[in-house]
């Protein structure tokens, strides 16, 4: 049977083991109806170069994961470690991945090997997604090529919302752990 329902993604980085964030997440991602949640790596520590988040909990970050892990797609961030598999039961050790949705092509990854600086080999068209700068982004590079990236859920940078991005019929949405949307990107 085919299915005929639109695909919606949830599209979020860099929980850094906050746990109200992560909670926060995991009620919009429930109340939204979108079928998979995409992590884009850093879920449950903050690495030495970030303060502790206010909710930092990555013990009951890990619970709250592992009770959606049948919803979750994750790649690797900078601060994620065979340690930490040890303890999720969905894998998240992967560098990147590749997306196909709706005819688009996309590299998913967390943003700390794979940039804008250091591109991964992408076609003309091609999306390349990730986090790690913890700041919203989307904008136009090389052969009509697309950068996007959802912000940080826990530990925002340069002024920006604690964000998460959605995808549903050609239209990437950012919107803040609230709910509420403040930026689109059409396709």
């Amino acid at each position: 049977m085919m299915n005929t329902k639109p695909t919606k993604w949830m599209i979020a980085s860099d929980i850094h083991g906050d746990y109200d964030c992560a909670k926060a997440l995991a009620e919009r991602y429930a109340a939204s109806g979108a079928e998979r949640l995409i992590l884009l790596g850093d879920l449950l520590y903050h690495g030495p170069r970030n303060d502790l988040p206010a909710g930092y909990a990555p013990k009951k970050v890990i619970a709250l994961l592992n009770e959606m892990k049948n919803e979750l797609l994750c790649v690797r961030g900078n601060c994620d470690t065979e340690v930490d598999q040890m303890v999720l039961e969905f894998p998240i050790l992967a560098d990147y991945a590749y997306l196909s949705v709706d005819g688009l092509s996309i590299f998913a990854t967390h943003g700390h090997t794979h940039n804008l600086k250091h591109l991964p080999s992408l076609k003309a068209g091609e999306i390349l997604l990730h986090g790690h700068t913890h700041v919203p982004a989307a904008e136009k590079f090389g052969e009509n090529n697309l950068y996007l990236n959802p912000g940080s859920t826990s530990i925002p940078k340069e002024n920006s919302p604690k964000s998460y991005l959605t995808y549903e019929n050609g239209v990437f949405t950012f919107c803040d752990l609230f709910g509420g949307e403040y930026r689109t990107y059409q396709i």
